[in-house]
């Protein structure tokens, strides 16, 4: 059988001759995964298998870059030169010049730490809960451990966190797997700012419902959305302990509108507004204000999602905060709106 020189030839299993083996098919499977890997590697090494390009220097890069030394060195140039006039015409304007000057350079140094600062916690934040992740995935306890007397050393100064904090101390020693500990740190420490932060999210979602319900154009629905949820936002970060500066909450902007893309919660769709603002409610109240709820929804899912980026432990054993929580507020507020004795109309033309 193994003889090349053999031809081809034809038979049945149930000739004598003929000897069945297993071996053939352990062979073929070898020979299949060795050719995968053949395959692979050639694939690899093939010079037709496109190479991803070197990241470089981008030309926008470098005229933004250029431009701003220019800029600087311009300014710098012009403040020498009054600085130098005013000395020319009196030495007390020439030092009350470099006084103010010190002042700016004092306070751009300053504002530079503060932003740096900022980036730094929302940083740690960032990395305080992909480990927090890590260890309640893995149930690693020295993780866990690590985990958890960071976050305590971040909310050491809080004193609403005292009474978790003390609990913290009293049962950390009875756990023993790493999961019970981070749940531990997220029941104790995480559940009082979390409903701080609901009801920030609750009050954020009811003023948006309201306003944007009376306010006689759309531009002012639009700006107020806006502000508000800029405001939720750096609100929900102090909370978490994040306090980003001008650069780090332009990051958290960022970071909050890309999780909300990539939950799929960037918009209310018809589907939800049927369901949420159905089952007889339409009947009870005007279009005006049915679009004020919807304002308020996305701005409770905006608030939701700033909780998920800057809470620094993720929801393990607690329960996220929902949509739902927010709806029966919404409504109230809409119905006391509406009412006379709000000093409301239900619809204004």
């Amino acid at each position: 059988m193994t003889d090349p020189s053999r031809r081809p030839k034809a038979f049945r299993l149930d000739e004598a001759d003929v000897v069945l083996s297993e071996a053939p098919a352990e062979s073929a499977a070898e020979h299949a995964d060795l050719a995968v890997v053949v395959a692979e590697e050639a694939e690899r090494d093939s010079p037709y298998r496109p190479k991803l390009p070197k990241r470089r220097w981008r030309w926008s890069t470098i005229l933004v870059s250029a431009l701003g030394g220019l800029i600087s060195l311009a300014v710098g140039v012009a403040i020498d030169r009054l600085i130098s006039d005013l000395f020319a015409r009196a030495d007390w304007l020439g030092w009350l010049a470099v006084a103010l000057a010190s002042l700016v350079v004092v306070a751009a140094l300053a504002m530079a730490l503060r932003e740096l600062f900022g980036l730094w916690r929302l940083a740690r934040i960032d990395r305080l809960r992909s480990e927090a992740e890590a260890a309640a995935r893995d149930d690693d306890r020295p993780g866990a451990e690590a985990v958890l007397k960071a976050v305590v050393a971040l909310y050491k100064s809080r004193a609403d966190t005292a009474r978790g904090r003390a609990a913290i101390a009293a049962h950390e020693g009875e756990i023993i797997d790493g999961r019970d500990l981070i749940v531990l740190a997220e029941r104790d420490l995480m559940r009082p700012l979390d409903r701080e932060a609901t009801r920030m999210i609750t009050n954020s979602a009811k003023r948006v419902s309201v306003v944007t319900a009376i306010s006689p154009r759309a531009l002012i629905d639009v700006l107020f959305v806006f502000a508000e949820s800029l405001r939720l936002i750096r609100r929900v970060s102090t909370l978490y302990g994040g306090r980003p500066g001008g650069l780090g909450f332009f990051r958290l902007t960022r970071h909050v509108i890309g999780h909300l893309a990539v939950t799929g919660t960037i918009a209310i769709g018809d589907s939800m507004i049927h369901e949420l603002v159905g089952q007889g409610l339409a009947a009870r109240i005007s279009a005006r204000l049915g679009e004020g709820v919807v304002n308020g929804l996305l701005t409770a899912r905006i608030g939701i999602a700033a909780v998920d980026v800057c809470r620094p432990i993720p929801f393990i054993g607690e329960t996220r905060p929902k949509i739902g929580n927010v709806f029966n507020e919404l409504v109230k507020a809409q119905k006391k709106a509406a009412s006379p004795e709000g000093g409301v109309e239900a619809e204004k033309r």
